[in-house]
């Protein structure tokens, strides 16, 4: 099971390394409690679709692929970014290992050839966030759209939650049996998923207090790996206050799932 952990937003290069040096001396440990793990390191150089106008973006593509650098070369942590516009996928391609499209901008063909192309050239992986919009059936056009350039085995879907009703989102489980059925491998957003967007006036609410039970069901129901944004002091977070998860309770939520991971293994031999 891939583990996707950061920062929702590139806050600060201290915030980083905070983060990456907890992953290395606390997060990967975990890995002798199963057999194939990885854990990649994750942030946004600019969140594009903040609810405010004078909500914090991040420290933009150039100095945000910059820190992402420095974190690979100091802890040896894969990376994964977003990119927001079809001519940044190449730039973005070549410092990150995993290529993210995010969920409003998934059904995009251009983000998708740009996005896919880049990873075909530089040999990364392409992940793509589900729309809060989107049926699980639907994203079988978007896998087809990368797959036109892309191996399956380099494409990555991402559930995070569907649209329900005004600002709330619902996980439905059987979303990754029928994502996987389209021969890619598929995350659940363990954060996204529990948002209330536009809940909160100028920000986007959430319900913290659900991460862990949903994140649960979600292994339970075989999702292929967990995307989770952490923050040291999530009320203070820049971006996602209200489900960051504390990165102090980080490493036995995860010792959780991972132990989850293995008797769903076991069960399905």
């Amino acid at each position: 099971m891939k583990l996707y952990l950061g920062p929702c937003v590139l806050e600060s290069s201290e915030l980083a390394h905070t983060i990456a040096s907890t992953i290395v001396e606390k997060i990967l440990p975990l890995q002798k409690l199963q057999q194939t793990p990885q854990v990649i390191f994750k942030g946004s150089f600019d969140k594009a679709n903040r609810t405010s106008i004078n909500s914090y973006r991040g420290p933009g593509i150039k100095a945000g692929l910059k820190l992402l650098a420095d974190i690979r070369d100091r802890y040896s942590l894969p990376l994964l970014t977003d990119f927001h516009t079809p001519e940044q996928a190449m730039e973005v391609a070549e410092v990150v290992d995993i290529v993210q499209i995010p969920a409003f901008l998934c059904r995009q063909t251009d983000m998708l050839i740009e996005g896919a192309k880049a990873c075909k050239h530089f040999g990364r992986k392409l992940k793509i966030k589900k729309g809060q919009f989107l049926a699980p059936l639907d994203t079988k056009n978007i896998v087809e759209k990368a797959h036109h350039f892309l191996p399956l085995e380099d494409i990555i879907l991402t559930e995070r939650g569907s649209s329900f009703g005004y600002n709330n989102l619902i996980v439905d489980m059987a979303s990754f049996q029928i994502m996987q059925s389209f021969g890619v491998q598929v995350v659940y957003d363990a954060t996204h998923a529990v948002q209330c967007p536009g809940s909160a006036g100028a920000h986007t609410g959430g319900k913290r207090e659900q991460i862990m039970v949903l994140a649960m069901a979600a292994v339970a129901a075989g999702a292929d790996g967990i995307f989770l944004e952490t923050h040291p002091h999530p009320e203070k977070a820049l971006s996602d206050a209200t489900t960051s998860w504390p990165l102090d309770k980080l490493p036995s939520l995860l010792a959780k799932l991972i132990t989850l991971h293995q008797t769903v293994e076991q069960l399905q031999d």
